[in-house]
């Protein structure tokens, strides 16, 4: 992702741009997940051509991983992931973050993680909302 070409500074985040970063690639390896093609969960995944690992079914390892950094953030970083989410959505301008923010708590509650992985996409919007705040994860690459 490229920072935007814009004048303006980066908006002051309570959640670490790589860590945004971080759910990001999560949340893409989510995104990826299809429905299950057997019903047959006692196959053998050889026989499979390990179809599986992009299916999405309940033990899912990245589910798992992914839910459990949201869970594991703060409640401000919980809060700064959802109004990320909507304005790379559209639904906030980058002129509107605090009002995102504020929604943000407003709505926030201990189902964060669950919310968030409902939404297709997620990673996209992350990202974008990051370009628009003047992050780029390219800054955060190793």
């Amino acid at each position: 992702m490229r920072r935007a070409d814009t004048d303006d500074e980066p908006v002051s985040l309570a959640i670490a741009p790589d860590k945004v970063c971080f759910a990001i690639a999560k949340a893409r390896q989510f995104d990826v997940k299809d429905a299950p093609a057997f019903s047959d969960p006692g196959s053998n995944p050889t026989d499979d051509d390990e179809i599986a690992i992009l299916e999405d079914r309940p033990d899912d390892p990245v589910v798992a991983e992914l839910t459990g950094f949201i869970d594991a953030l703060n409640e401000d970083e919980q809060v700064d992931l959802v109004a990320l989410t909507w304005l790379g959505r559209g639904d906030f301008g980058r002129e509107d973050w605090e009002s995102a923010r504020t929604d943000a708590a407003a709505a926030h509650n201990s189902r964060t993680a669950a919310y968030l992985l409902g939404i297709p996409l997620l990673g996209d919007y992350l990202e974008e909302a990051l370009n628009v705040l003047g992050y780029s994860c390219e800054d955060y690459e190793s």
